[in-house]
């Protein structure tokens, strides 16, 4: 049978709203095809900036000779932490306003010696009235608003400590001021022993030896080296860190700060 013009018209409108809505399904899939590619590509940059970011958390290490034996990985959550240089700055302000008390002590005017007597009498003798010789207005009287011992300190929080401490840490491990020596314990306690590791390493100028524990020989052999100064891991603190150009740890202190 022979169709009519209406039929033909109705077959031709499915036929157009089949290509209309075929065409959007394919750029869907396209679409997710691409999504799915760039979440991929994604995933991969982020691996391989993990990966970069602990190639960089290493340090090397060295025995006393000096001769180079590798390297030690150091913990992502105190040498990679985020640098917050805001708070590196209020630490080291707190430090040296702590530093040294605040002793000074003047005397207010009924504190200094003497001074009891009226020196004249107070009208006769054309001269100003006074009433004592200690007064803030004569000389060897007393002081007015002098300073006076306080015992206030500034104060951080332990958060705030050692956030600080993971800042400076992270900041000198991205610049590599970090290095790490085996068997120190063995070094003997004489300075000229200490003088050639050090100028070995090449860590002469200002150096900050972290130990694990105390240890008298390694203390007898720094302490009379200008610059170098040692300290403990557990009291450490940002100010310490920063003060000195380069970090020389203790093989086993690197595991007190994981």
């Amino acid at each position: 049978m022979p169709r009519s013009k209406e039929g033909n018209m109705k077959a031709a409108k499915k036929t157009v709203i089949g290509k209309k809505v075929a065409t959007p399904r394919t750029e869907t899939v396209t679409a997710k095809g691409t999504k799915t590619k760039e979440a991929t590509v994604k995933k991969t940059t982020k691996k391989a900036q993990a990966q970069g970011e602990s190639s960089r958390l290493s340090a090397p290490v060295f025995d006393i000779t000096g001769h180079r034996l590798g390297q030690v990985t150091l913990p992502k959550e105190t040498f990679g932490g985020k640098i917050n240089e805001e708070l590196m700055a209020q630490a080291v302000r707190i430090y040296f306003a702590n530093r040294h008390p605040k002793m000074a002590f003047a005397k207010t005017r009924s504190e200094v010696k003497g001074g009891g007597r009226k020196p004249w009498r107070q009208k006769g003798t054309g001269r100003a009235r006074a009433g004592s010789t200690r007064s803030p207005l004569w000389v060897g009287g007393g002081i007015t608003f002098g300073p006076k011992p306080n015992d206030k300190k500034l104060k951080l929080s332990k958060k705030m400590k050692k956030r600080a401490l993971v800042s400076a840490l992270s900041q000198k491990a991205k610049l590599g001021e970090i290095l790490v020596v085996s068997n120190l314990e063995k070094l003997a306690p004489k300075t000229k022993m200490a003088v050639s590791l050090l100028q070995k390493l090449k860590v002469g100028e200002s150096t900050l030896l972290v130990l694990e524990q105390n240890k008298k020989n390694i203390k007898l052999a720094m302490r009379n080296i200008p610059d170098v100064n040692v300290d403990l891991a557990d009291s450490l603190n940002a100010y310490e860190v920063l003060s000195h150009k380069n970090l020389m740890f203790e093989k086993l202190a690197i595991a007190k700060f994981q």
